[in-house]
């Protein structure tokens, strides 16, 4: 296998030491070394962040860059990870043409309520609705949950393989892993002929960090960069405008462990000189960028076990906290770095979370509202949009753990974002705990304090907000009604001049993972019937003013949803996790169907050749 070398004195690591793996100990000689030391010779160990760097170099192959210091990516991923499944195809596949008989669309699964003898039409038209014309549409994935080849050509790992191999906290429901996932690393010429064929113009996928920088910095990994150029150029070759994330989670564990990563100031110009990398090779090819997937769910993570990784001094009550700080810093100045190097493009990053809904109309619940807005979306929303600060209530919480900006970083931060990004996939109801929001704001051990709200699906009336998706996805409902109330709220609370771009919404289509014959597995009622409401709920939204420029579905296909593993649906087309062939489900043709019928511009098929 093809290896970086690194700068660091590592010894014998194998030896006859009996030490505790379940705990992230690594064997020294006679000694154990905890998760955060690395064995440096026998019986001596050394801490992981006194590992030093070098200048960042670029290597035509992982196994040409060499230094005087002997640490691998194997031995890495060794030490903290473990043995890695790979796939049965580890060459590029090239695209085939997709079958005429996997285009038919399925017959209606759904149809329209109507008195008897009345004639109604399966599909009706609103003319007064519209997808003008540059509205921009596509798909997603993401690097960890569907490109596999964990190990393969120098990737190092990342703190999602340590969560999935080893951190019992985190693990995946029935041991899942990202090791070979949907294989794309392989088979991305196959999926994008896939995506080109029924005609959808654009597709969102995020670049591996751990992959370039296999160790998060110094040693680029050159074909890791020629990878992600020929992804980027089929796309273009089939008609499909790529749009790119540069960071989706899965975050180097050499920096994990080396300071602390998100949790430390270190990690944002470490950020910063990744994102040049990546601006440099591929800026001016791809023209929609996103700095940062989805921080609120991110940085909500931590804290992270420490018997696998390096331990913090940080309160774990503040951990996620001092992430978002470097992360608004770290996202702020790839923003700028972008703009001074003179790339036509745009460049946002991808907020979260549902509508707000008060459960009553209570003076109560209405502040347990706000408070919800601030230290969800309006935690990263408002410093880029507003004014470079935290909103209020997050802030009087901030300001007591010393985590503020100064006037230099407000200017820094504030107006980073060309449009409004946000995945947005549902709502739910909110209100005050049941304590009450002062009882709460004043005791730190509350279990609801810093945030001090409460929420719930249910409604007061005991019914749902929403029917529920997949049991394993207990926090999504079919709520697309409350949708264009959520599209008028982000536009009058963080306007953008750019408009507003929903970059992930989906459904997990319930017990789909029981299901066992192909056709029932792709006749996906439910979601389908999602994504027909929610696009709907988009042209109602656009109708009446909201300044909605494009959507992107999620997702792609069949992928590794994070900690629920491969038991939770949310594709659009199924994947067969042994022979890794493809099928649409009925979803997919309904999606694309939306723009079928309101889209200005046409939606056009493109085929292999």
């Amino acid at each position: 296998m093809n290896l970086f070398l690194w700068s660091l004195s590592f010894g014998t690591v194998l030896s006859a030491a009996t030490c505790d793996n379940s705990s992230g100990q690594t064997a020294c000689g006679t000694t154990c070394c905890s998760s955060n030391q690395y064995c440096e010779s026998a019986g001596q160990c050394q801490a992981i962040s006194s590992i030093a760097t070098t200048p960042t170099s670029t290597v035509e192959n992982p196994a040409g860059f060499t230094t005087s210091i002997n640490i691998n990516v194997q031995q890495l991923w060794d030490l903290f990870v473990g043995p890695v499944e790979t796939a049965a195809t580890r060459t590029t596949v090239s695209a085939t043409p997709v079958a005429t008989s996997e285009l038919i669309p399925p017959p209606p699964l759904y149809y329209p309520s109507f008195l008897t003898g009345a004639q109604v039409p399966l599909v009706a038209k609103n003319e007064s609705w519209k997808f003008p014309s540059g509205f921009w549409w596509g798909v997603a994935s993401a690097a960890y949950q569907v490109e596999g080849a964990a190990a393969d050509e120098g990737r190092g790992p990342s703190v999602w393989d340590v969560f999935t191999h080893n951190a019992a906290s985190k693990s995946t429901l029935f041991g899942d892993t990202g090791d070979v996932a949907d294989n794309q690393y392989y088979l991305y010429k196959q999926d994008i002929a896939r995506i080109a064929a029924l005609g959808v113009p654009y597709y969102s996928f995020s670049i591996s960090w751990s992959r370039v920088l296999p160790f998060g910095k110094g040693p680029v990994n050159e074909l890791a960069l020629q990878h992600y150029e020929d992804l980027i150029d089929t796309c273009i070759e089939f008609g499909i405008q790529p749009v790119v994330t540069l960071f989706h989670w899965d975050l180097p564990l050499f920096l994990q462990n080396s300071y602390g990563g998100w949790l430390s100031p270190d990690v944002v110009d470490d950020y910063v000189a990744y994102a040049k990398i990546i601006f440099s090779r591929y800026g001016k090819k791809v023209s929609r960028w996103f700095t940062m997937n989805e921080p609120l769910t991110f940085c909500d993570e931590y804290p992270y076990a420490s018997n696998y990784f390096t331990a913090v001094t940080i309160p774990e009550q503040q951990q996620p906290y001092y992430c978002g700080h470097h992360v608004l810093l770290a996202h702020a100045k790839a923003y700028r770095l972008f703009k001074s190097m003179g790339l036509n493009g745009t460049v946002s990053f991808k907020n979260n979370g549902g509508y707000k809904v008060p459960l009553t109309g209570s003076s109560e619940d209405a502040v347990a509202v706000q408070r919800a807005w601030d230290f969800n979306e309006g935690w990263w929303a408002n410093p880029v949009f507003i004014n470079g600060d935290y909103p209020t209530h997050l802030k009087s919480y901030l300001d007591t753990i010393g985590l503020t900006f100064n006037e230099t970083e407000k200017a820094l931060i504030n107006g980073t974002a060309d449009f409004f990004a946000h995945d947005a996939y549902s709502a739910s109801y909110y209100m005050a705990p049941d304590s009450g929001t002062d009882a709460c704001t004043s005791n730190s051990s509350h279990p609801l304090y810093p945030g001090c709200y409460n929420t719930t699906n249910t409604g007061y009336n005991g019914w749902l907000i929403g029917p529920a998706s997949d049991p394993l996805s207990e926090w999504l409902h079919d709520a697309v009604d409350w949708l264009p109330a959520f599209l008028k709220y982000m536009q009058d609370t963080w306007p953008s001049k750019g408009g507003i771009a929903i970059t992930e919404f989906g459904f997990a289509e319930p017990f789909e993972y029981q299901k066992t014959l192909l056709a029932d597995i792709r006749t996906d009622v439910r979601r389908t019937l999602y994504y027909k409401q929610y696009m709907e709920a988009v042209l109602m939204a656009i109708s009446e003013g909201i300044n909605v420029i494009g959507c992107i579905a999620w997702s792609l296909m069949d992928n590794l949803e994070w900690a629920q593993g491969y038991h939770v649906k949310f594709g659009m087309q199924y994947v067969n996790f042994t022979t890794g062939e493809r099928s649409y489900k009925a979803s997919f043709f309904e999606y694309v169907n939306a723009f079928k019928l309101y889209a200005e511009d046409p939606v056009v098929p493109v085929y292999v050749k």
